[in-house]
């Protein structure tokens, strides 16, 4: 007998919260690069800006870059615990249901990358997804204590790599300025072909992005980074603190005193190293910034979280994150249309405003379809049990077609 989908009543509704807001911070985040190659990425906050647009880029870069693909990444892990958990108190085999759903998600991030942009996401949470199922059975502290050994030493890594490299004489730099000047070509001839390319250009360039340099480069930290929150994230649902918040104010709120200053010890490090690093010529800084800036993100997560929960205690609190909740349930479909939006917009074969908006510009036009996608998915929502995406992920991986149509319609 196949795992029946849950009903709506079952669902946890503050994670449906949280994938909400998520939505927003990811957006904000991701606009950025439609109009810059993801190679810039380390080099931080771009030069020359001024007024509202140096504004809007240096509150994006500390309240924004960073947190929020680490607060997905605890939804997800949240996300599986529910899942195998459901799936072993039924009594139903769960490897072959979450291998065909990883897969649909390999292929929804795959389709993501040379349909839409190449800063996807789902394609690495897939590859982590299937070394996720090696802790299908780890229960108690193990799970924390193993996702935070693993997000934190990739975090520390980065920073120590960086506070070696700025030890190291100029002469031992020179290979690491080489490939930085090389990314940065790479990243002219990618400027040119998203502002100016046909379709099939912009396709192949999005191709080559990843898995020339995103792979290659990102992978090696970006996997365990993403391994060990999808473990913290499991271990909030089996501690069974996610699954009633109410009862467990105490621990957010204990969790919240703790995190928040962290999360502000972190972000303040890494903002205090600097904001600007220009591109071959300051990777050491760079990276010792980037890891100081992951040791604040997880904590900064956390602090969400630990918020949000906290508001779902209150009357005024659970009615204003309510209006979230639709846009979570139907996170998969948003996230998409957000960078189908934007490559309409953006690119070459669309409108051609690649690299023309100002970062003020850009963070406006965010808010505008973010609330925009609020009332939409609140619309939809009244009327069907899933998104349009999550309607057919959900088919691929339970091999049968939901129920679309919300009780009542």
């Amino acid at each position: 007998m196949r795992e029946p989908i849950p009903p709506v009543d079952t669902r946890i509704d503050v994670l449906d919260r949280l994938r909400g807001f998520a939505l927003l911070g990811i957006f904000l985040m991701n606009i950025e690069y439609f109009g810059r190659p993801l190679q810039d990425y380390v080099l931080g906050v771009p030069a020359g800006l001024q007024g509202l647009d140096a504004a809007a880029a240096w509150f994006v870069y500390t309240f924004v870059q960073g947190k929020f693909w680490v607060l997905f990444s605890l939804l997800f892990g949240m996300g599986f615990a529910v899942m195998a958990d459901r799936a072993r108190d039924a009594g139903r085999p769960f490897l072959g249901t979450y291998l065909r759903r990883t897969a649909l998600l390999a292929l929804f991030g795959l389709l993501h990358i040379a349909l839409l942009w190449d800063g996807d996401i789902l394609l690495s949470y897939a590859v982590t997804a299937l070394v996720l199922m090696a802790f299908l059975h780890v229960r108690g502290h193990a799970l924390w204590l193993s996702g935070a050994a693993l997000y934190l030493g990739a975090s520390a890594l980065a920073a120590l790599s960086g506070l070696v490299l700025q030890l190291l004489p100029p002469s031992q730099l020179a290979p690491i300025a080489a490939q930085m000047d090389e990314a940065t070509a790479q990243a002219q001839a990618a400027v040119e072909v998203y502002a100016h390319g046909s379709f099939v250009a912009v396709a192949q360039q999005r191709l080559e992005t990843v898995f020339a340099y995103m792979v290659p480069s990102a992978w090696p930290m970006q996997i365990p980074s993403i391994l060990g929150v999808f473990l913290i994230g499991a271990w909030l649902v089996r501690s069974g603190r996610m699954v009633d918040v109410v009862a467990n104010r105490g621990f957010f709120t204990r969790l919240l005193i703790v995190a928040l200053p962290l999360a502000v010890l972190g972000v303040g490090a890494s903002l205090a190293v600097g904001t600007q690093f220009p591109a071959g010529e300051d990777f050491p800084r760079a990276m010792l910034a980037t890891g100081l800036m992951m040791l604040g993100n997880l904590p900064a997560s956390l602090a969400i979280v630990s918020l949000f929960a906290l508001l779902a205690g209150s009357s005024f609190g659970a009615r204003m994150t309510a209006v979230l909740a639709p846009a979570g349930r139907m996170a998969l479909t948003n996230y998409l249309t957000q960078s189908l939006i934007c490559s309409l917009v953006f690119y070459g074969y669309g409108l051609g405003q690649y690299g023309e908006w100002g970062r003020a510009s850009q963070v406006g036009f965010v808010v505008l379809v973010f609330v925009a996608q609020v009332l939409a998915s609140r619309w939809w929502m009244a009327r069907f049990e899933f998104g349009p995406l999550e309607g057919l992920w959900r088919a691929g991986t339970h091999l049968r077609a939901p129920r679309w149509r919300a009780a009542g319609h």
